[in-house]
């Protein structure tokens, strides 16, 4: 999983949409598996790639089990026998299980945003492309999805404006600062007291978790 993490502002929005195709980059390209992404079919990249953005699911006068199976669209060719066991796997990771009949303006944000990520998860994608995943989360479903994200069989990236998170769970990390990558590589390679002073401008003390082992960040203005 690649995180992607930056100041307000330093483009990591912009960044992602154009790697799901909705912007074309002014200079270079993006390519999936060699190929440009603009090159392909909006079909075939609805396959290959799924996004989850800020904005969550709401008023669309399905339930979520219905908003769920919308991720089987791109690959239809009619019903297959393993579509309903596929929706019914991404509502149990999600949690989302006894919540299937629902309507989704009756969740809570935390609840209509993994009900996002369940779509996306039974689309099947090459790509998973999240943007700021862990907003409206609770702290323990933050840590739930996260793990999950970091454990697909699939390429995810995601922004994420908790550097502590970003540590934890990605196995890289891109920074981004006015719109210029200013580091990318492991965590501990890059989430440095320096790398992170001269990107978010505050003081930062790093230690262990006396748990798990990860990196603790604490901040504090200079």
């Amino acid at each position: 999983m690649l995180a992607i993490v930056g100041p307000n502002g330093a483009g990591k929005s912009s960044l992602l949409r154009c790697l799901y195709r909705y912007h074309r980059p002014v200079a270079g390209a993006v390519r999936l598996d060699g190929a440009d992404i603009w090159s392909l079919s909006a079909r075939d990249c609805a396959r290959r790639v799924a996004t989850v953005l800020q904005e969550s699911a709401s008023d669309f006068g399905l339930s979520v089990a219905e908003i769920v199976e919308l991720g089987l669209t791109p690959h239809a060719n009619g019903r297959g026998a393993s579509d309903g066991d596929e929706v019914e796997e991404a509502l149990a990771l999600m949690g989302l299980d006894r919540l299937a009949a629902r309507d989704p303006s009756t969740l809570s944000g935390g609840e209509r945003q993994r009900v996002m990520i369940a779509r996306a998860l039974v689309q099947r994608p090459d790509l998973l492309i999240l943007d700021e995943p862990t907003n409206h989360l609770d702290i323990r479903h933050q840590l739930e999805v996260l793990d999950l994200l970091s454990r697909l069989p699939t390429t995810v990236v995601v922004s994420l404006h908790d550097l502590a998170l970003a540590s934890a769970h990605a196995d890289r990390v891109l920074v981004l600062a006015d719109g210029r990558l200013t580091a990318l590589g492991t965590p501990l390679d890059v989430l440095t007291p320096d790398a992170i002073r001269r990107t978010f401008a505050v003081g930062t003390a790093i230690d262990r978790h006396p748990v798990t082992g990860q990196p603790r960040f604490s901040f504090h203005l200079e």
